[in-house]
């Protein structure tokens, strides 16, 4: 299987964040959680690597969804899980891992944790893998994450649609 294009997403989804994000408003099923809005995440590795895009996450760390979108409303990727594994859908192109952390660290070059940004938006600030969360204004619609070690550092920052 030849490897997934990560550089290429990531460039995409950069290109996405520099315009802004204009997504169409799609309904998700009322008996799950929902956020949409804005997400960048910078990491401090060599290349240093960064990117945003429109962002729907529905579910939680155990099963959904997560489709991100260029500013024009187009569909960048869809990452979808369930405890059985995950599979992220770019273009024409899917990829299948045994988990959404080994999706994720795939996808970002850095390990991120899943379950606890689910804690996050609830409320909880919950340590996880080295990250920080800073919830101070999630009354506001913003998240911010830190994680300093271990290398390469990583700032996760959530801009929710209210």
């Amino acid at each position: 299987m030849k490897p997934f294009p990560r550089r290429a997403l990531l460039l995409a989804a950069a290109a996405a964040g520099l315009a802004g994000c204009a997504h169409p408003p799609r309904v998700a099923p009322p008996d799950l959680p929902h956020w949409s809005g804005r997400l960048a995440l910078a990491v401090t590795s060599e290349p240093p690597q960064s990117f945003s895009a429109g962002f729907e996450l529905t579910g939680d760390a155990r099963e959904g969804e997560l489709l991100l979108f260029s500013p024009l409303g187009s569909t960048l990727a869809t990452l979808r899980w369930t405890p059985s594994g995950a599979v992220l859908r770019s273009g024409s192109e899917e990829r299948s891992y045994d988990s959404l952390n080994a999706l994720a660290s795939e996808v970002t070059g850095t390990p991120i944790p899943v379950r606890a940004l689910f804690d996050w938006l609830a409320g909880t600030p919950l340590a996880a893998d080295g990250w920080q969360p800073d919830l101070s204004r999630l009354a506001e619609g913003r998240l911010l994450a830190r994680r300093d070690t271990p290398s390469p550092s990583a700032e996760l920052r959530l801009l929710l649609d209210r």
